[in-house]
């Protein structure tokens, strides 16, 4: 028998009384192409290709994956899901903590 929990409050789910919900998130870098500004026609663009290739070599691939794409998986409870829908980014959580100015 498969045992689902809720990722969020991890209460075991009853697959016969409970309702599961399955949330996927997918984020990707955001690859827009860039303006060339007149200014900027004399960079050497070899030169950054090169300190970025390097760049590129010094990190794990595994670092480097989750870099431009990462892929998530939640089981939810109904309670769950319903805080969920209602701020999926955790906008509203962020906005009431109150800090000190110290």
């Amino acid at each position: 028998m498969i045992r689902y929990i809720c990722d969020c409050c991890k209460r075991e789910l009853d697959p016969n009384t409970d309702v599961r919900y399955v949330v996927k998130i997918e984020a990707a870098a955001a690859l827009d192409p860039q303006n060339v500004q007149p200014e900027e026609s004399d960079r050497d663009y070899l030169d950054e290709i090169q300190q970025y290739l390097e760049h590129l070599h010094q990190m794990d691939n595994s670092e480097l994956s989750e870099e431009v794409y990462r892929e998530f998986r939640f089981d939810l409870c109904s309670e769950c899901y319903k805080r969920f829908i209602q701020n999926p980014i955790g906008r509203e959580s962020a906005k009431a903590m109150h800090f000190s100015k110290n």
